[in-house]
């Protein structure tokens, strides 16, 4: 593991995407103050850099790229969630193509082919249960119901499933790892986490779904704690530690080795590292 102060500021809760042409990009999130942000940021390749700009300050804004277009979801705003879809493009200009069926914030969003996955959510008064399917050009449907309600959860892919581990539906922690295939609408748990967990960041590297720091229901609860679970043996190990314990922080793949940004420490203090994580 090796770290970077390589974030123009501290940031929680951003968006983090690695496209197809190698660029690592950071959207939204909060700033030191909890203040919503509208800064897309290249963190990838360094020195970090303003990318471009939201249409508004947004947080947990759920984050994926298909092709070398990046898509965000929703997000929180100091007036509620929002319910739109935004592309940025490959120059970090960014534009409302689509509309969600309801504005949610604290979704996670991940990718397969050619279509994007939301998972979760928050309304403001009712979590989310739902993951939908949202292929460019076309209307977003709902294509799984997972078992309860999720919010501030890590996912990855993994071939042509989704892993979803942890989250809190809003009033309590979870620890199950959920495995969702779109295609055949099926949802089953396929592991736990030793204790329940949320606003961890999860990525996929080498076939292996890894989950990273998070904390429970405490505020104060953060962990440096990796876990790397295997889909093909439903093995799931401690995989090392991060170098502070964090919740809040946000992960992606990047070739063979993981980035991890920002992230808020037990003391409130909000995080402008970049990590990147190689498997040992």
């Amino acid at each position: 593991m090796s770290h970077t102060a390589a974030l123009p500021a501290p940031v929680q809760l951003p968006g983090l995407v690695h496209l197809s042409d190698g660029r690592v990009l950071a959207v939204g999130g909060l700033d030191a103050g909890d203040a919503s942000t509208a800064d897309i940021v290249g963190v990838l390749p360094a020195p970090a850099h303003l990318a471009g700009k939201l249409p508004q300050p947004a947080h947990d804004i759920g984050v994926t790229a298909v092709g070398r277009t990046v898509y965000a979801f929703g997000g929180g705003t100091a007036a509620g969630p929002l319910d739109t879809i935004t592309a940025i493009d490959s120059g970090g200009r960014a534009r409302v193509v689509g509309r969600l069926p309801l504005a949610v914030s604290d979704t996670t969003a991940v990718s397969i082919g050619a279509t994007a996955y939301v998972i979760g959510g928050y309304t403001t008064t009712t979590p989310q249960r739902a993951v939908l399917a949202y292929r460019p050009g076309h209307p977003v449907r709902v294509v799984a119901t997972m078992p309860h309600p999720v919010r501030y959860a890590a996912a990855a892919v993994i071939g042509s499933r989704i892993y979803v581990a942890g989250g809190t539906t809003g009033t309590q922690s979870r620890r199950e790892i959920l495995e969702i295939d779109p295609a055949t609408h099926v949802v089953r748990v396929v592991a736990r986490l030793p204790s329940p967990l949320a606003h961890s960041a999860g990525a996929a590297l080498g076939g292996l779904f890894y989950v990273l720091g998070g904390r429970g229901d405490s505020l104060t609860g953060q962990t440096s704690a990796i876990w790397a679970f295997d889909p093909a043996t439903g093995r799931l190990r401690r995989a090392g530690r991060l170098p502070v314990a964090l919740s809040d922080l946000a992960a992606a793949t990047d070739g063979d080795q993981l980035v991890v940004v920002g992230g808020r420490d037990s003391a409130g203090v909000v995080h402008a590292e970049r990590w990147t994580l190689r498997r040992s």
